[in-house]
């Protein structure tokens, strides 16, 4: 069934850009008041997703992407031999639902990590508030961009860093991204499992694991259970 059909599974209450609790971040980041008031007309809804469900799985016909307003996601790819490759993580700020633009389905399942909520922003509204208002087409392609320049770099580093390095890099990579919502860039929360970060990492759970203790007993980490403190930022990036 459409996620757009299923009214089990989406909150009806009307979801605004201009009350957006996320105002530095994600769509209406840099708009004039005005066009952020004709923005809100491109998001249907709200949409509730549990801890460990789907939003999307792949093969999905495309007909909407998310502005997630809270919570973690995982886009993940499901192999043939049955076998899960973790994409990317996803948090409050970002959008998902981009790689089903081309093809017209999602390439990925996407899964939350804990309790979430997203704005649903439906393909057919893009398309039919875009016609005089060129910030819906320039948004689009600010969104695209942004996911492509961060996800490139990301696949520099994971491609040609010795295992160390990939985790150091990963931690870089979210402390950044959380600077960018304005929390605190020394203390994450990283609700996804060791076994999908190496994933993610092309690394396995054991080296995971010995690298996080690795970089403990270097004092550039503290671990505590799914949060990390950075004790050394700089002793991190030095690492890469």
């Amino acid at each position: 069934m459409n996620e757009l059909q299923s009214s089990a599974a989406i909150d009806k209450y009307a979801a605004s850009c201009t009350n957006c609790v996320l105002p530095g971040l994600c769509l209406r980041s840099g708009m004039p008041p005005e066009d952020v008031e004709r923005l809100d007309r491109l998001v249907y809804t709200r949409r509730n997703v549990k801890q460990g469900k789907d939003l999307y799985r792949a093969g999905d016909p495309f007909s909407a992407i998310y502005a997630i307003r809270s919570g973690f996601f995982k886009s993940e790819l499901v192999l043939q031999d049955g076998r899960s490759q973790i994409m990317g993580f996803h948090m409050p700020g970002e959008v998902l639902g981009m790689d089903g633009i081309n093809a017209g389905a999602f390439a990925c399942n996407a899964v939350a990590l804990e309790d979430a909520e997203v704005c649903v922003i439906p393909l057919s509204r893009f398309e039919e508030i875009s016609h005089g208002f060129f910030g819906v087409a320039h948004l689009l392609h600010q969104i695209m961009s942004r996911e492509i320049v961060r996800e490139q770099r990301m696949m520099a580093l994971l491609g040609s860093n010795a295992a160390e390095a990939r985790l150091a890099a990963f931690l870089v990579d979210l402390a950044e991204r959380f600077s960018a919502r304005g929390e605190a860039t020394s203390d994450l929360k990283l609700p996804m499992i060791r076994k999908d970060i190496g994933s993610f990492l092309g690394l396995k759970l054991e080296t995971v694991s010995r690298l996080f203790s690795k970089l403990r007993d270097e004092k550039l980490i503290e671990v505590r259970k799914k949060r990390i403190r950075i004790l050394d930022m700089a002793g991190l990036k030095q690492l890469l």
